[in-house]
């Protein structure tokens, strides 16, 4: 009986040895997974999703997500074009579309970008004005997104869209921009004033050579304005003399002296 124990406690160690062997051989990899799969040490292939198999010790696998990551980029310190300094925080989303690209190609895909966003957002908006970066967001966005999904392309990561977050003024530079922006208001409304002015005297120039050329037009306004300072409610009455007889009268006058 007590020759058996030993043989039972090996064949119990086997049998325990084999489930954990084949329990670490599988591998149970969810839709949006994917594993990257080293047979020893040299890339063998993607595999995944579902259940897979690998041998142990010969191969391993490292798992790899291929969903949207969303990425909140930390506040950078930036200096406009016009010297502005401005903190500025975003927001990006990528995802994984070569596993093999994105475990081989670089140490840690996820701090990769993040530090590369981080020195990207910096040196786009560096190149550019404080006005543009409050009322042009959807095209710096734009510019920033396609210079990270190029640089990301060779690590396999696709970045889909950037967002900047927040631009932060400080309170004396928003003093300085409310009183920018309200000079500016001041001069478009003396623009559009002068501007007004301007097509005014033009109309009357016309009006007056109009007039030049029809004299009874000149009569026919002299009663038009009569009529209507007459009938405001006063006993006073006007009669219009023609400015070409008060001429003659003082041409005569000129000629007897």
């Amino acid at each position: 009986m007590n020759s058996a124990d030993p043989i039972g406690i090996v064949i119990a160690i086997v049998i325990f040895v084999l489930l954990s062997v084949i329990f670490s051989s599988i591998k149970i990899l969810k839709e949006y997974e994917r594993g990257v799969v080293f047979s020893l040490g040299r890339f063998w292939k993607v595999k995944g999703p579902g259940l897979i198999v690998i041998i142990p010790i010969i191969q391993q696998m490292v798992r790899t997500q291929l969903r949207t990551v969303v990425m909140d980029v930390p506040t950078q310190d930036v200096i406009s074009k016009d010297n502005v300094s401005v903190k500025v925080n975003a927001v990006v989303y990528f995802r994984v579309m070569s596993p093999e690209k994105a475990i081989i190609q670089v140490e840690d895909f996820y701090e990769a970008t993040s530090q590369l966003s981080q020195t990207t957002l910096r040196s786009v908006l560096g190149q550019h004005e404080l006005d543009e970066m409050l009322s042009q967001r959807e095209k710096l966005n734009s510019v920033i997104r396609s210079n990270l999904d190029e640089q990301t392309d060779a690590w396999g990561i696709k970045v889909s869209n950037v967002e900047i977050k927040h631009v932060d003024i400080d309170e004396s530079m928003i003093r300085s921009i409310a009183k920018q922006a309200e000079a500016e208001r001041e001069k478009r409304a003396k623009i559009i004033h002068s501007e007004g002015e301007l097509q005014a005297a033009a109309k009357l120039l016309e009006a007056a050579n109009i007039l030049a050329e029809q004299p009874i037009a000149i009569q026919l306004r002299y009663l038009q304005t009569a009529s209507d300072m007459s009938g405001e409610g006063t006993n006073t009455m006007f009669f219009p003399i023609p400015i070409d007889l008060l001429s003659n009268v003082t041409n005569w006058f000129k000629n007897k002296s």
